[in-house]
Parts: C-alpha cells; sequence; structure tokens
C-alpha cells in the first residue's frame, strides 16, 4: 500500500475520531485544507473506498447518520480502541517522518530491536490458528535453541520490543519469547485454538513489564516529589495507578505483581522515588542497590 494512501486513512480516521461526528461539508472543508486534499473535494466514491479499507485494515467502522448526515466512528470495545489509537500514533509518525526526509540530519531516533521480518508471519498464525516452529536466541544460553514448536496465542509490545505468549508444545508450558530474537520461523500444518481460561486482557492485568509470575498481587505505595510525580501522570507505570497530593510530595498506589521487571524500572528513577510498601518490595529494591555499590566497593579512585 502506498505511504500516501495510509496516511490519507490516518488523516480520515483522526478528523472523524478528534470531532465526534462531523458533516460532509465540514469533512469536505477540512480534506480540501490537508495536505491530502490540495484544495480539492474528497468524492463520494473516494469516500466510500476510504471507508472500506479502513474497516478491513483497521476493524474502524465509519457510519453515516442517516438524520443528520453526520459521520461518526462506531463504537469500539476499551481494547480495540487502545490498539487503533496506538496505529494512529505510529501511522501519523511514520508519515511526518517520511515528509521530512530533507531535514532527516536534525532528527535522531532511537535503534530498536526489529520484529517486521516475523511480525505478519506470527500475526497469520495467531489469526488462523496454526502453530509455528522457529530456533531462537536466549540470552543466558550460548547456542541457540532450535526446533521450538509453538502455539502463538497473543502479541504485546513492551519498550518498543514485540512479544508473543502461547505455548510450547514440547514443554507444555506458556512461555513468552522476544520477535527480534527468533530465527527461521515457519508455519506448521497443525493446528491448535487457544484455551478458553486464558483471557489475554487478564493475562498482564497486574503485571508489569513482559514476564508474569504466579505471585499475588500487592499494594505498591511510592512517594515522590511534585516534579516527578508530573512524570507519573504523563506516563503511568500500570493502568491501577492512583494518587494522592499531598503537601510538597505525592503519593501513588498501584496494585501488581512483584517482579524483576518492576524492581528494574523503579530503580530507574533513582533517588527521586521512594517505595513505601509492601516490605517486600522495599527488601527487593534495597538488595538491588546494595549488590550494585558492591560492585563499585573496590574500584581505585582516579585523579
Amino acid at each position: 500500500m502506498p505511504s500516501s494512501l495510509y496516511a490519507r486513512y490516518v488523516w480520515l480516521i483522526d478528523t472523524i475520531k478528534r470531532r465526534g461526528r462531523i458533516t460532509r461539508g465540514e469533512l469536505d472543508r477540512l480534506w480540501r485544507l490537508s495536505p491530502h486534499g490540495t484544495g480539492n473535494a474528497l468524492c463520494r466514491r473516494t469516500l466510500y473506498n476510504y471507508r472500506a479499507a479502513i474497516q478491513e485494515i483497521f476493524g474502524i467502522d465509519i457510519q453515516c447518520d442517516p438524520a443528520t448526515y453526520e459521520y461518526y466512528i462506531a463504537e469500539e470495545d476499551h481494547h480495540n480502541t487502545s490498539v487503533t489509537d496506538w496505529l494512529l500514533n505510529s501511522g501519523a509518525v511514520s508519515d511526518a517522518l517520511a515528509s521530512a526526509r530533507d531535514i532527516s540530519g536534525r532528527i535522531f531516533l532511537e535503534d530498536i530491536p526489529s520484529a517486521r521480518e516475523f511480525l505478519g508471519t506470527v500475526i497469520d498464525a495467531i489469526r488462523q490458528g496454526r502453530r509455528i516452529s522457529f530456533d531462537y536466541r536466549n540470552y543466558s544460553r550460548s547456542r541457540p535453541t532450535t526446533g521450538i514448536t509453538y502455539e502463538p496465542y497473543f502479541l504485546k509490545i513492551f519498550r518498543q520490543r514485540w512479544y508473543v505468549v502461547g505455548r510450547n508444545v514440547r514443554d507444555n508450558k506458556i512461555k513468552t519469547y522476544a520477535l527480534d530474537r527468533m530465527s527461521s520461523v515457519t508455519h506448521r500444518e497443525e493446528t491448535f485454538e487457544m484455551p478458553a481460561d486464558i483471557d489475554p486482557e487478564e493475562y498482564f492485568r497486574d503485571s508489569f513489564g513482559i514476564v508474569v509470575n504466579h505471585s499475588a498481587p500487592k499494594r505498591i505505595t511510592i512517594r515522590t516529589d511534585h516534579r516527578n510525580a508530573n512524570y507519573l501522570r504523563d506516563l503511568p507505570l500500570h493502568h491501577s495507578q492512583e494518587e494522592v497530593v499531598h503537601d510538597g510530595f505525592s503519593l501513588f498506589y498501584y496494585t501488581m505483581r512483584i517482579s524483576d521487571d518492576l524492581v528494574a524500572e523503579l530503580l530507574s528513577y533513582g533517588p527521586r522515588i521512594t517505595v513505601l510498601g509492601p516490605p517486600e518490595l522495599r527488601t527487593a529494591m534495597a538488595t538491588a542497590m546494595r549488590q550494585a555499590l558492591e560492585g563499585y566497593a573496590d574500584v581505585p579512585r582516579t585523579r
């Protein structure tokens, strides 16, 4: 699909989504003013084709109210809305960067591990309920694990890396793999059905990051000053985040499982936050900080 066509879909979705409901006349006016319209109206057939393509690609249903002739987006469930927003943001960023090649020397991007080679293959396997085979490079092993047979259940992106969660057939265990560490990914003939007792929404609900353990969720309390509180408000650590503002500081509350991913994230804030509870999380934080300091104990001072 030409990137310009994708950008037009993103523009149309975003324009209707931001306004809630919009008349055909107002949509035409905004289209003429946009980079895509170049002063021309959005003809009826083109709009019809765009709506059909958006339904197929994004799963977004743009409807027209016959009483008011206003266009609107049919109600989506919470998860579909979050996926749609992510696609729109990614599309808008890609379009903006594509149009800024003349100033590329002044745009600095982060080097992100790529998953594009196998993402489509895994998505197809999830959609069709087909097993896949692949080799995997585990950081804790010197050689890759070969010939893994796997039933992919669902995908998650974390820290700009794509992960797939599913069942390792040989081990008969639910395991998570990073797509950028896979190789030789192929579809198998065998099919599967995801177990009815596995709910993707519930699987990660009480966890931070990609590692899910079976411990009970804990009530976590973090103290921070007002400046750092702004960062946590803009980028919540977890959907359970609650804040109570005090004079000179804020307390943030969460309900999460304690994990290595969570400890690492909290350590990244350094002295800007203090974990007040529960005791086992405070102990994990103190242990990690003590081990880090031990690595500097015998380092000679330099002049």
